[in-house]
């Protein structure tokens, strides 16, 4: 879930050298005037020059900056699939291949990477500077960018409570979560009113059960979901002075929610997986504090905000090819398939990236230590040399389970097994309720890069069928 930092064009190393000029005042400076030098550092230098670029047509610095390229990516990935298996861009190289990402995320020739991690000197010396208390999830400690002996402590201890047999006993609170939700829904369906079907529930499934996971109370539910708006676009690089504020906001504000949250389950532990990852120890060692803030917070924000995108996602599809629904109404034991097809076709997480610890050949190119290769995995997800007709959506697809959407190798999502049942259950249980469920309305896209799915999606439930 790596967003791709890149360095500014060299035209602007200039600018760069008098905002670090400046940037020694940053210790008496006010906080406004930190955080819009840490800006310049990540994303302002990068913003401008990515925008530059994609006007000549450099396919990551489309996927950056060109406003239609986040409406729709695919006609990049189109073209850096054109360019070959393995694409050389001003700033990085880029991959759609199937194979060659798959090979990436499983060798230890690769290491994550963080936030403005390989931009240049100075604007690294400016982040680190300026850089809020507030965790990220592209900083360390967070899973997504430590690398063994760390990461595999954590995802030790985090894997010591998160097992398969307790996601499997999930199954039913999703189920009886999912029925809750669909009640509420009864009455506007049956006034034939529109409904915003992702704040009403493909948002509230997943912090419902997140929620019941890590012990969040009820009526602080809606608090998390508000942060994790907010601070979604954090995993993309470029982003407007306005939107990296509100980032930095729901950053900060979600770190002291959590660290609230930490504290009164240290006081009155419960039975919730967070209660028992804070008791927690492997060989004797248990996670420190801002460890334990990091992984809960991922655990909080990533069990929620891919599984948002992906109901989002399938609801679309579906409703927009009732050929496949009428295949799961016919057979539903192609559920599952189904939720992987999707993963497959519209990939909550578009895309990572990792660093070469050396010097390695890759795809007949040479790859030198420390350049960054961008692994794109919804592109990836459509590789013709694996997923026949790619672009087709079939919910029977032999392979579909062979999409990239989970990552791979060390780093491969802790909660995909969580996210099927949810992706699963959740559908077939709103189709089933809602047979007569339709788009009413253009739907909103997020306006997020790395992640994918729809903000709003206006739907009309039609009569209710009986609860099942």
């Amino acid at each position: 879930m790596n967003a791709t930092p890149v360095p500014p064009a060299p035209a602007s190393r200039r600018a760069a050298s008098r905002a670090i000029g400046s940037a020694r005042l940053v210790a008496a400076a006010p906080a406004s005037g930190r955080q819009l030098l840490r800006w310049l550092a990540v994303h302002g230098l990068v913003r401008l020059a990515s925008r530059r670029w994609a006007a000549s047509g450099d396919p990551q610095a489309m996927l950056i900056a060109d406003p239609a390229s986040r409406l729709d990516p695919r006609p990049v990935y189109r073209r850096i699939r054109a360019a070959g298996p393995l694409c050389r861009t001003r700033v990085s190289l880029i991959t759609v291949d199937h194979a060659i990402c798959q090979q990436v995320l499983r060798a230890e020739e690769f290491r994550t990477t963080s936030l403005a991690g390989n931009v240049p000197p100075p604007m690294q010396w400016l982040e680190r500077r300026t850089r809020q208390l507030s965790l990220h999830p592209l900083q360390a400690p967070s899973l997504l960018v430590v690398e063994p002996p760390e990461h595999t402590r954590y995802r030790t201890l985090v894997s010591s409570v998160f097992t398969a047999r307790a996601v499997a006993g999930l199954r039913e609170r999703v189920q009886l979560t999912a029925d809750r939700l669909l009640d509420e829904l009864a009455e506007p369906a049956e006034r034939g009113a529109t409904v915003e079907l992702v704040s009403r529930y493909c948002a509230q499934l997943p912090v419902s059960v997140i929620g019941d996971i890590l012990g969040v109370p009820v009526d602080q539910r809606s608090t998390v979901l508000h942060f994790g708006e907010l601070a979604a676009p954090s995993l993309d690089i470029g982003l407007p002075l306005g939107q990296f504020r509100t980032v930095e906001r729901g950053l900060a504000g979600f770190d002291r929610w959590l660290t609230g949250h930490i504290d009164r389950l240290r006081r009155q532990p419960g039975t919730d997986l967070l209660s028992q990852l804070i008791q927690a120890r492997s060989d004797g060692q248990a996670l420190d504090e801002l460890e334990l803030r990091a992984t809960a917070g991922l655990l909080l924000a990533a069990g929620f905000e891919t599984t948002v995108n992906l109901l989002s996602n399938g609801v679309h599809l579906l409703a927009r090819q009732p050929d496949q629904l009428a295949v799961l109404r016919a057979e539903p034991g192609h559920w599952p398939n189904a939720v992987d097809e999707i993963l497959r076709l519209e990939s909550p997480v578009q895309l990572t990236a990792r660093v070469a610890r050396q010097a390695i050949m890759l795809a007949d190119q040479q790859v030198q230590q420390g350049e960054t290769v961008v692994l794109v995995l919804a592109g990836a997800n459509r590789d013709p040399a694996v997923f026949a007709d790619p672009d087709r959506f079939d919910v029977t697809r032999a392979n579909a389970a062979r999409h990239l959407s989970f990552s791979g190798g060390r780093h491969f999502c802790l909660g995909a097994a969580l996210a099927r049942a949810e992706g699963e259950i959740g559908l077939r249980s709103l189709f089933q309720r809602y047979p007569g469920l339709a788009l009413a309305g253009a739907p909103v896209s997020r306006p997020t890069r790395v992640l994918r799915g729809w903000q709003q999606l206006p739907v009309r439930l039609a009569d209710p069928a009986a609860p099942r």
